[in-house]
């Protein structure tokens, strides 16, 4: 009993010193410094809740991206990132891993099984507090700028919890700070504030993987229609993995055929951004698929469901967050 109150005692002062530092790094500091250096232009910033949870889904082109976009939003933003910035050794890794406890990001293991789900566990609680919890789901960074599919991760959390999706588009943080680049460039950065997304309608129904499938399709069909991406209907760590075995030489495992989509301009110009549309469809243009449906078996997905079932080796788990219930043979 002593052991936990110590234990307790000690969580709520780390916790109230990351406020602080955060607050003084946002307010005082960092921030001013990097609103004056890349001048980022922002749209839809009402459409942040002024109080209650929420959360922030974005697609990911930089490391920046945590950066950028919480220091635009009025409210603190807590978001999930991988836990390997939580575990290095050495003085870098323990500075490394300090910054990221004070600029209030929690460890994401995507490992899968009860390591994800403890995980997602916690960004649960983020928001049972009323917090903004902001996470990826792509999973990892883009390698190419490209908009890949997204993971069922964010789909549990959301259903789980009952809380809207803001859906946001980062522009242009991946020339400021490509891949592998440590020393950002100068440049000018955006970033686009869709309307919130109700999922209330599939209340009773966060262990349903055709619904998981259909709310993750929704969310990603936003992120396309905000940042104006290509979209590719293939896992970004998959990509990731085959890029890195063509460079070192080794044979790559086999990549399903992942076709590209480029929104119609004549669609992008129709209904406002983060309005709900019908997952696999583009609104009034049933031609157009942008995000495609999981291929099942003897069995059509309703067009209310929007969604197909996912394999069962696939899971979702990433930079932001992780399917806890599924593996993911295709993470990093």
């Amino acid at each position: 009993m002593v052991r936990r109150r110590h234990r307790t005692a000690f969580h709520s002062s780390t916790e109230g010193k990351s406020r602080v530092f955060y607050w003084v790094m946002k307010r005082i500091f960092l921030g001013p410094i990097l609103k004056l250096l890349f001048r980022p232009w922002v749209k839809g910033i009402d459409n942040i809740p002024a109080t209650g949870a929420a959360v922030i889904a974005s697609n990911h082109l930089s490391f920046s991206d945590s950066i950028f976009m919480p220091l635009m939003v009025p409210r603190p933003v807590i978001f999930l990132a991988k836990s390997e910035y939580f575990t290095g050794r050495g003085l870098k890794g323990r500075a490394t891993a300090l910054f990221f406890r004070l600029t209030n990001q929690l460890p994401m293991d995507r490992s899968g099984g009860k390591a994800s789900e403890n995980s997602l566990k916690s960004g649960a609680q983020i928001l049972a507090e009323g917090g903004l919890l902001g996470i990826y789901p792509e999973g990892t960074r883009s390698p190419d700028g490209k908009l890949y599919r997204g993971k069922v991760g964010v789909a549990k959390l959301v259903l789980t919890t009952g809380v809207p999706v803001i859906p946001v588009a980062m522009i242009g943080t991946d020339k400021v700070q490509p891949i592998g680049r440590r020393i950002p460039n100068i440049r000018r950065i955006g970033m686009i504030f869709g309307e919130p997304m109700d999922f209330s309608r599939y209340a009773g129904l966060a262990d349903d993987r055709f619904v998981q499938r259909s709310v993750t399709d929704e969310i990603m069909y936003e992120l396309m229609r905000l940042s104006g991406q290509e979209y590719v209907d293939a896992y970004a760590s998959t990509v990731k993995e085959k890029l890195a075995a063509k460079k070192s030489g080794k044979a790559a495992a086999p990549v399903p055929a992942a076709g590209a989509v480029r929104l119609d301009p004549a669609i992008a110009a129709g209904p406002k951004p983060g309005a709900i549309t019908v997952v696999g469809q583009a609104p009034r243009t049933p031609a157009v698929n942008p995000v495609a449906a999981d291929a099942v078996s003897d069995n059509e997905v309703s067009s209310t469901t929007g969604g197909s079932e996912e394999p069962d080796a696939a899971t979702s788990a990433g930079d932001g967050v992780a399917d806890s219930a599924e593996k993911d043979t295709h993470q990093p």
